[in-house]
């Protein structure tokens, strides 16, 4: 386990209790991501294809509060509304958002903070729920990018003040950006997760001609983020066949686990936990 050097000694204690408690006593992370009631709206709630239970946001603790699920990522709102009835959950607070109402393609994205690390101390102390984290988004390549930057390293300078991990969802996106799945700009975008000293990183996964190429991106990726530790996120829901068969390949090319929420919620409870299982089995089998 790396302790980042801005983690002050009195707060190092409890970064290593809440790193330890997310990675299984790793340095792999089962992220379930499940941030899209404001990032989405309702359309990966209900629908054709997405089971009825998913509808319900007790569906989402249902499922976080397995331990085959090393963390539990969303907003601290739904956490306040029913965090207390899943008190064995490990929360990470994503602290921004933003709805997907207005497109790229009119306004470069700019995600605005919600929410600040004193407000997240004060709800851990305050609600006594195993908060072990806090996450941000970044959209690198847009107008806005400058002050998302900005929220993130002072958010993540704060956190680890406090003991906290730190996540990244680090997104290519704006008009200057022609494709946000080219394995140089993800690698690029892993690389400023490294430079702005998050722990994790979570990036969607490169696009590639073959077998060959996509090995070698995701190992590029890997390689530039340096000490920080590469989540791939699931993106759409898909085959369990595919989503285990990424997954091992990733692994394989040196990611460090897996940010997933649709794959998993938009099953019938029974199935969801099955499958929970199953990633976490390839995630935390080091």
């Amino acid at each position: 386990m790396l302790i980042p050097a801005d983690i002050p000694l009195h707060a190092r204690p409890e970064f290593r209790k809440n790193y330890s408690a997310l990675t299984k006593g790793t340095d792999r992370l089962f992220l379930f991501a499940a941030d899209h009631k404001i990032e989405h709206l309702d359309q990966d709630f209900h629908g054709t294809g997405i089971d009825l239970a998913a509808h319900h946001p007790t569906h989402l603790f249902a499922i976080a509060q397995q331990k085959s699920i090393g963390g539990f990522a969303t907003q601290l709102g739904l956490v306040a509304r029913y965090g207390s009835y899943f008190d064995t959950v490990h929360y990470i607070i994503k602290l921004n958002s933003k709805t997907n109402l207005i497109n790229s393609d009119f306004k470069d994205p700019f995600s605005k903070q919600l929410w600040s690390v004193d407000d997240v101390i004060s709800f851990k102390k305050t609600s006594k729920l195993l908060v072990c984290g806090v996450g941000l988004t970044v959209y690198i390549g847009s107008l806005d990018e400058d002050r998302m930057l900005a929220q993130a390293a002072q958010t993540i300078y704060q956190a680890h003040q406090q003991g906290l991990v730190t996540v990244l969802w680090m997104y290519p996106r704006g008009k200057s950006v022609l494709s946000e799945h080219t394995g140089s700009l993800l690698a690029g975008a892993a690389g400023i997760a490294n430079a702005l000293g998050a722990d994790f990183v979570k990036i969607q996964p490169p696009e590639a001609e073959n077998y060959e190429h996509l090995k070698a991106q995701l190992e590029l990726i890997s390689q530039a983020a340096g000490t920080t530790k590469v989540l791939y996120a699931g993106g759409e829901k898909h085959s369990s066949e595919k989503l285990f068969h990424d997954i091992q390949l990733q692994l394989s090319s040196g990611s460090s686990g897996v940010a997933i929420g649709r794959n998993i919620y938009q099953n019938p409870l029974k199935e969801a936990l099955e499958l929970c299982q199953s990633i976490s089995d390839l995630v935390y089998t080091v």
